[in-house]
């Protein structure tokens, strides 16, 4: 909604008095508590999960009993400085370099097939080498993706309700990232970034006629990408029943099924988990979930996926607003990352139930992993950055009607009653009957 930035020196019926620019200049908004708490509640989790499922593992590697703990800390603490920085940007900034973070993200992914760049790990090239630690690139991928397409979704928000061309383009800028991604590989994250595309597309405005076709042509050659591999079949199967092959490619959800049956309805008790204790591999990042079920029970389980749910419903209201306000970049952000979280925790948590097969997605902001955990509670930053912009740009819209309500139009103050005063010459006599008068009706119409 335009705003008058500047008020007219004669004041009369709908014009706005002298400094109201200035008035609507100096409103400011606020960031959104229920966001911001139900952000601290989840990562809060986080650091205590991680220090209970990763002290068997740090003792076993000698480490230190806090070794993974500490580099959570540290990470999340990163992630919070990156988050202020960016509630203290504007949106606009950020949307005017969309297209720069675009061409970033192709970098990335390339980056690390480079030679002294990249890093490769367990037979994955999905790392860069930043000397203290590695940072896996699809991390900074994600949010960099979801401002590019917010920004796209703004500039063909039009076109996108009746033509093919302005959704194709995104589909096949992200085709091109998951190519990428296969590559080295990543099927999680290449999965991800495919759905998270489609649901801005679908929230942005684009026909659900339309996105049909590509889906229909996407959806079996991606499935042939999956079944391309061995062991992604193994994968696909094994989650079917993982009992058939327990001590080999059932083994991860083996373990984590027995964790979750230990927990019933209120677990073990906090740090009493055995699944952890070598059993359970890769206990304090991808199977994260599990130890929770088997330490707090279904209780714990349940409060992890209501906060989840309740962060991602904060986040589809809020956008709700952006959008009812006229601003669709911040909306579409809401949405992305409200899709990208949601979505990544439902994949997370079904494949710790055995729901899903076996994927490389962590718990946000819960599970061990520095670039996911620094990206993750960095993100934040920009949702609160959108619910500071919808709350100002709210009281804005509310100080500029009223200054442009006329002053016959305003409520009037009721005058208090007059004292009384007593008559110096003394009360007044009668002079007859009291009349009551009665309207004159006409006869005729």
């Amino acid at each position: 909604m335009n705003l008058p930035l500047r008020s007219s020196p004669m004041v009369g019926y709908g014009q706005s008095p002298p400094g109201q620019a200035l008035r609507i200049e100096a409103i400011t908004g606020r960031y959104d508590p229920v966001l911001a708490t139900l952000a601290i509640m989840i990562a809060g989790i986080g650091i205590v999960m991680v220090g209970s499922s990763s002290i068997a593992v740090a003792e076993g590697l000698k480490l230190g009993p806090f070794y993974f703990l500490i580099r959570h800390v540290v990470f999340v603490l990163s992630g919070v400085g990156i988050a202020i920085a960016l509630m203290r940007t504007e949106l606009k900034w950020l949307e005017q370099r969309s297209r720069l973070m675009l061409i970033l993200c192709f970098l990335l992914l390339a980056a690390v097939f480079l030679p002294g760049v990249g890093r490769t790990v367990n037979g994955a090239k999905r790392w860069l080498n930043l000397g203290v630690s590695n940072f896996q690139a699809v991390e900074a991928v994600k949010p960099m993706l979801i401002v590019w397409l917010s920004s796209y979704l703004v500039r063909y928000r039009e076109e996108i309700q009746h033509r093919w061309w302005p959704i194709l383009k995104p589909i096949g800028i992200a085709l091109v990232l998951v190519v990428m991604l296969l590559a080295q590989p990543d099927f999680g994250s290449a999965s991800l970034i495919l759905a998270v595309t489609f649901g801005m597309l679908l929230l942005g405005g684009a026909s659900l006629i339309r996105l049909f076709g590509p889906l229909i042509v996407g959806l079996p050659a991606f499935a042939a990408v999956a079944m391309s591999q061995a062991y992604r079949m193994r994968r696909l199967t094994t989650f079917l029943n993982p009992w058939a092959d327990p001590f080999k490619d059932g083994f991860q959800l083996t373990q984590a099924l027995i964790a979750v049956g230990r927990g019933q309805w209120f677990g073990v008790g906090l740090g009493g988990s055995v699944q952890k204790l070598f059993y359970l591999p890769e206990a304090h990042t991808d199977f994260i979930l599990a130890v929770i079920a088997e330490e707090l029970g279904f209780v714990g389980v349940l409060a992890v996926v209501l906060l989840y749910a309740a962060f991602t419903a904060r986040c589809m209201q809020i956008g709700l607003r952006a959008a009812a306000l006229g601003r669709h970049f911040a909306a579409n952000c809401m949405f992305g990352v409200g899709l990208w979280f949601s979505m990544q925790a439902l994949v997370s948590v079904g494949v710790n139930l055995g729901l899903l097969p076996t994927k490389g997605l962590t718990l946000p902001m819960i599970s061990y992993g520095g670039s996911s955990v620094l990206m993750s509670v960095a993100v934040i930053g920009l949702l609160l950055r959108v619910s500071y912009e919808v709350d100002r740009a709210q009281r804005q819209v509310a100080r500029a009607r009223a200054d442009a309500m006329p002053a016959e139009l305003a409520p009037a103050s009721t005058p208090a009653p007059a004292e009384a005063t007593p008559d110096p010459v003394g009360p007044r006599p009668r002079t007859g009957p009291r009349q009551r008068i009665e309207p004159h009706i006409g006869a005729a119409a």
